[in-house]
């Protein structure tokens, strides 16, 4: 897990080593074991990395890494089946020098060029260049863990892990309106309908399952692996069940490799305490775990959490986050993202990792994805009963529906979901058209930033036609959803140079799970139907079973009606008015306090877009 950047310019006052420097130095916390730059021998590009060492700690693994005299390399991530590729290689006459997945990269694309992306299992975004060809070709793995930015003008092209080093390097900081409006009125954190939209003008981010060339400063985008939705296998439970629990043990097994400590994340979810299970039937070694608690609160998940650590007798340590911590670091953390998020969920998830950085363990497994993957949210219910409707299996439908209710789960229902069933383009338009008027109708907006985008207010606003359940879930995974979720865990691990791995994105298990039928993925008034059956017997019932858990939420409500986050929130409204982003009258409204998953969290998106704003 590292930082890396770089510059193709015919300039010499654009690829020089201060500048790298000084690209590589504002990714120093991505990277605190070293750092290496690099200019090529025509000086038409040059490569920067920050180093966070997990496999090969020798020197013989340092970056930029360079390969038979031709192609150099900034990488930053994981290759978790390396060892199993790299024997491929050497079979096909291919010599290695270290023992580290970076040079196995290089040794795959001198083999089969882009299309060693399908061979790879991992986490990764890099950058080679060919010295031979006076090319770039950079790559991100298939569902965004990894960030790549880039701005290209007529002549230049830049990249790197973070917008920062972008910013540093002298690129232009120039926030995008249309984002603003949008994350303003509606929470959008991207755009759905260009996923390489960023909050800044003229900085782009590299699409998941996407690699780019670029030649004679000509670029060229492509996507290389894509989610089949339609796929469909008649398959009986048993199988799918051993078929799961092979394809997730071997997930967890590649992701424990590692030169350095390793932990995991523990919320008392069937996700996290799934993975705690494979990590303990892989090794027999002490680790630790680290969890977010929250005393008092009623949504506290502490006893869950004793609960799986007392299972697995495993030591656990509890991070404690109030209102007074995430104002001392809320520049911080947004410094750290550099984009505006949903709600202080993230604040609980930064200090997690703060905790386990300083805990000694560089690298930690994490549950994230599962949701998306095995339909674990309330909110997908209602369009799993719409599927069902819509194929008239009406008497599952009213027994799926009371199992719900029976099992006490929270979701929406009403008469709009029996229409939407039959005609989901015209429910598509209909929440498009929710969406649209939220923008036009919210009357703290200033004038100024409605009128610069007047005509355009359709811009960004995009909701799928869907179907049957694995079209949302197709939508959230590879469109719009799962990538920002990536994107937070990314900037909060990286801050303090601790790397996470998300076993439930193997995408051979990804693909597995989507070419099941619905009925697999819930039943009898449960989501995530088919994970719980795997984990049965061999996670404690009460969590597995459990349908109470709605996702990581601390105390956000209270933190936001304390005196100290009121005052707060009111210089960062006055900040927003003075830039005529806001009218004046919101500093007389009163404010309205919410929790962490509750809509229409304006308050909240006020300070995230104030503290944007101020970023040096």
């Amino acid at each position: 897990m590292c930082g890396i950047a770089g510059i193709v310019s015919p300039f010499a006052a654009d690829t020089n080593i201060n500048k790298l420097k000084l690209m590589a130095e504002t990714l120093a916390h991505r990277g605190p074991d070293g750092e290496g730059v690099w200019l090529s021998p025509k000086k038409m590009a040059g490569l920067a990395h920050r180093r966070l060492s997990i496999i090969d700690l020798s020197d013989n693994a340092m970056q930029p890494m360079h390969y038979i005299d031709r192609y150099s390399i900034v990488f930053n991530g994981e290759i978790y089946n390396y060892i199993e590729l790299k024997r491929d290689l050497q079979k096909a006459g291919y010599r290695f020098y270290s023992k580290s997945d970076t040079e196995v990269i290089l040794a795959a694309y001198d083999c089969y060029k882009e299309k060693c992306l399908q061979f790879f299992d991992g986490m990764f975004a890099f950058a080679i260049w060919d010295e031979y060809e006076q090319s770039l070709f950079a790559a991100r793995d298939r569902f965004g863990e990894k960030p790549f930015y880039y701005f290209k003008d007529q002549q230049r092209f830049f990249f790197a892990s973070e917008m920062k080093a972008l910013w540093a390097a002298g690129i232009q900081k120039s926030i995008s309106e249309r984002m603003l409006l949008n994350y303003i009125t509606l929470g959008y954190v991207q755009n759905p309908s260009d996923p390489s939209q960023t909050f800044f003008n003229n900085i782009f981010s590299l699409p998941p399952a996407h690699y780019l060339s670029l030649r004679k400063n000509n670029l060229n985008i492509e996507r290389y692996w894509m989610l089949d939705k339609q796929a469909s296998i008649e398959v009986n439970e048993s199988v799918a069940i051993e078929k799961i629990d092979t394809l997730l043990n071997a997930s967890v097994a590649k992701r424990l490799r590692s030169d350095v400590p390793i932990g995991t994340s523990l919320s008392g979810g069937i996700d996290s305490t799934g993975i705690l299970r494979y990590i303990k039937q892989n090794q027999n070694n002490s680790f630790k775990t680290f969890s977010a608690v929250f005393p008092s609160f009623e949504k506290d998940e502490t006893n869950y959490i004793n609960l799986a650590s007392d299972y697995f007798k495993v030591e656990n340590i509890k991070v404690l986050t109030n209102e007074h911590g995430l104002i001392n670091d809320f520049e911080k953390l947004m410094y750290h993202q550099e984009e505006p998020f949903p709600s202080s969920s993230l604040y609980a998830q930064y200090k997690v990792y703060q905790a386990a950085k300083q805990n000694g363990v560089s690298v930690l497994l994490d549950g994230q994805g599962a949701d998306e993957i095995f339909a674990g949210y309330n909110r997908y219910i209602h369009w799993f009963l719409q599927e069902l409707i819509s194929r008239n299996h009406f008497g599952d439908f009213f027994k799926e529906k009371r199992q719900f209710n029976k099992n006490e789960t929270p979701y929406s229902w009403s008469l709009k979901n029996f229409i939407a069933a039959f005609l989901p383009s015209h429910a598509c338009l209909a929440l498009e058209k929710i969406e649209y008027n939220k923008i036009i109708r919210n009357n703290d907006i200033s004038k100024d930033l409605l009128y610069a985008l007047k005509g355009r207010e359709w811009e960004g606003i995009h909701k799928p036609v869907v179907t049957k359940l694995n079209d949302i879930l197709s939508f959230n995974v590879t469109e719009n959803g799962l990538e920002e979720l990536l994107r937070y865990c990314d900037r909060n691990s990286m801050a303090h140079g601790c790397e996470v791995r998300l076993p439930y994105l193997n995408h051979e298990l990804v693909s597995f799970v989507f070419s099941l039928p619905t009925r697999f993925k819930m039943k009898n008034g449960f989501t995530k139907s088919i994970l719980r059956k795997v984990l049965e017997h061999s996670i404690p019932d009460t969590i597995n079973w459990r349908t109470d858990k709605i996702g990581f939420e601390p105390p956000q409500k209270i933190w936001m009606e304390s005196a100290e986050l009121m005052d707060y929130l009111y210089e960062a409204k006055k900040n927003l008015v003075s830039e005529r982003i806001l009218k004046p009258h919101v500093l007389q409204k009163q404010s309205k306090s919410l929790g962490a998953h509750d809509s229409d969290n304006y308050d909240w998106r006020f300070l995230c877009v104030s503290q944007m704003i101020n970023m040096p």
